[in-house]
């Protein structure tokens, strides 16, 4: 006899353990969000055709016609080896992330279509990269995408026959567009661009602030393949009066009191061809929990912008004044957006662009590395589409730099892979340092700036290792 009891997480929803739902993501979302364990071996995960075949589009199983016990066993294995506190159980066996702050490190966690990532927050879901990732190639794999969402009730289910983008607003005709409308408004586009989180590396702003303590792994690089923001805007016709546009995706907030996340865009930089409306990401659909079926991408700009589940586009004929365009997500209006540590901004404006910034991936802190023989040091550079055209390093502290030779060029918005042969010829400690400059003139700084938000950190990098 099936076992049936309710639990309630910390927004008040009931979970029945033991329940038939129909998305192990669901399962998955009610899992990590309860304050105990749901699932005792009872629970039961049933998966409709429909959900298997177009919904989320994420398969379960290899076979084309699996039997139903296989389904039920196959989801439930999902589901529970994606809950946190399965992978907390097996931290121990796993290869550490060694990202640590004040709470202590952070453990690996698995999410449906993630390989294991570091896990930040559960509620709503902020899981990073694990930076080894970075050394692999200047493509961020799918699966190894950071996440980053800002209202926890975000959605578990989504049926692309029935999903609709409306555009609204300012505009000559109102639109309501279907997936496949969408994308015949316009020939595809693809762009290769970073998404970085605004907050990356926030956990080492000195003295530290308020907000998500994050290592360097909210970031990634990808193919983004969709039509430009332009089209769908031109096909809705905008007014004269237009002066800026918003998006909304799908996530929610859990209280009434919780801003809606909306974002939004000057006119002109939407209707200028860069920004696009994304459905493929490295040649699949777009992950679930990175904005499956659509998202808005904005190359150059902080992930801020980078809108999930977009649904809703509105043009409007002022500046929009929403909590994470007015309070949220800002900066001291300056030439280095940066205050003195401590101190507040007399003024701010919205965070933008992303600034010149590099990393060595090739070696970590606390690395030994040979003497006199040939070691080759390897990394990336990005900037906010200037373009990267010079990446130096240093072994000695600083003290002198050497230029290393840059990799393919994927696109100005893109990760530049960089690498550099060295010798070591003295034994000891040394500091490792990587310094990026782009076509603009704009090179990192040596000494780290500073904002109330641990926003915009490109601080030159240094690497703390012993040479034996």
């Amino acid at each position: 006899m099936k076992s049936s009891r309710f639990v309630r997480d910390d927004t008040g929803l009931l979970i029945e353990v033991g329940q038939l739902i129909e998305n192990p993501l669901a399962y998955y979302i009610g899992y990590l969000s309860s304050p105990i364990g749901v699932c005792g071996g009872c629970c039961q995960i049933h998966l409709s055709k429909k959900q298997r075949e177009n919904s989320m589009k994420f398969s379960l199983v290899d076979n084309s016609n699996p039997s139903r016990r296989r389904v039920l066993r196959d989801a439930f294995a999902l589901a529970l080896a994606a809950s946190p506190l399965a992978n907390l159980a097996k931290a121990a066996d796993e290869t550490p992330e060694e990202v640590t702050f004040a709470a202590g490190p952070r453990p690996l966690v698995q999410y449906p279509q993630k390989r294991p990532l570091t896990l930040v927050t559960t509620r709503p879901p902020h899981l990073e990269t694990p930076f080894p990732v970075f050394n692999e190639g200047p493509i961020t794999p799918n699966d190894a995408f950071f996440v980053r969402y800002h209202l926890a009730n975000i959605p578990t289910s989504i049926d692309p026959d029935s999903y609709r983008l409306t555009i609204k607003g300012s505009v000559n005709t109102p639109l309501s567009l279907s997936l496949a409308e969408l994308k015949a408004l316009a020939e595809p586009v693809e762009v290769v661009a970073v998404n970085q989180c605004s907050g990356n590396s926030r956990g080492f702003s000195m003295p530290r602030v308020f907000g998500a303590q994050l290592g360097n792994g909210s970031m990634g690089n990808a193919r983004w393949v969709g039509i430009p923001l332009k089209a769908v805007l031109e096909k809705a016709g905008v007014k004269a009066d237009a002066r800026q546009v918003t998006f909304r995706g799908l996530d929610k907030p859990v209280l009434p009191s919780t801003p809606e996340y909306i974002k939004a865009l000057d006119i002109s930089h939407a209707m200028d061809g860069e920004p696009m409306i994304a459905w493929s990401m490295n040649g699949a659909d777009l992950p679930f929990l990175n904005g499956y079926p659509i998202r808005l991408v904005v190359p150059g700009y902080f992930g801020t912008y980078w809108v999930k589940h977009l649904s809703e586009i509105v043009v409007v004929d002022h500046t929009y004044d929403g909590f994470f365009m007015a309070k949220g997500y800002r900066v001291p209006d300056n030439d280095c957006f940066c205050v003195a540590p401590g101190t507040t901004a007399a003024q701010t404006l919205p965070i933008s662009k992303l600034p010149v910034r590099s990393f060595i991936t090739s070696v970590k802190h606390g690395d030994v590395l040979p003497l006199k023989k040939s070691v080759e040091l390897k990394g990336i550079a990005f900037d906010g589409g200037d373009g990267v055209d010079k990446v130096e390093v240093s072994i000695d502290g600083g003290k002198t730099w050497r230029e290393a030779r840059l990799g393919q060029d994927l696109g100005r918005f893109s990760f530049r892979e960089w690498t550099l042969p060295i010798t070591f010829t003295s034994k000891g400690a040394t500091q490792l340092m990587v310094r990026a400059s782009n076509r603009a003139g704009e090179t990192q700084p040596l000494r780290a700036d500073w904002n109330p938000g641990g926003y915009r950190r490109h601080v030159v990098e240094t690497s703390h290792v012993t040479i034996a």
